[in-house]
């Protein structure tokens, strides 16, 4: 496919990070989100948590890593513990206090960038009518993809670590 970048909101924004992006990932995804909720997404003819399909992919070899700016919700880690696949070793998860980002990197392959967090009315399946008013720019440019997956890593490796005015309240100092 012909490389392009697009801005995005709405249904439109859904299908191009979660249906074209996430849900088709053959090796990997990085996520980085201020909030975090075991959303559901469209699955042929019916709903299912996205936790279910990332287990799935899992499955399948796919890895995740995760940047969140809190621990998840009770209900969201009890839900999480139902898929030993994913807590087993393929999605790897830190928390961050001063994560804002709103990122999802694909396989190399296709990125996001936007206001919408990893939660039902951001990018789940909610109907228009009860979704975020959210946007974002999808990519498959290389080099966008390059420069915005560099940022994640030096984010994941915890470049910012040492220097943060946030460290004691931080759960897990990376450095």
């Amino acid at each position: 496919p012909p490389m392009s970048t697009e801005l995005l909101s709405g249904r439109a924004l859904h299908e191009r990070v979660i249906e074209d992006g996430l849900l088709s990932a053959t090796s990997h995804a990085w996520i980085a989100t201020a909030d975090l909720k075991d959303m559901h997404v469209k699955r042929g003819r019916r709903f299912t948590p996205i936790l279910e399909e990332l287990d799935h992919l899992a499955g399948q070899g796919v890895t995740f890593r995760v940047v969140h700016g809190a621990l998840p919700s009770k209900s969201f880690r009890e839900t999480l513990e139902t898929y030993p696949r994913l807590t087993g070793g393929s999605l790897e998860l830190q928390i961050c206090p001063r994560s804002h980002w709103k990122i999802m990197i694909v396989d190399h392959r296709l990125a996001y960038c936007g206001s919408a967090n990893f939660t039902g009315a951001g990018l789940g399946a909610r109907s228009e009518r009860r979704r975020n008013l959210e946007i974002g720019v999808v990519s498959t440019d290389p080099d966008w993809i390059t420069q915005l997956s560099e940022l994640f890593d030096t984010f994941w490796i915890g470049e910012h670590c040492p220097e943060c005015r946030l460290r004691e309240r931080c759960p897990d100092p990376i450095r």
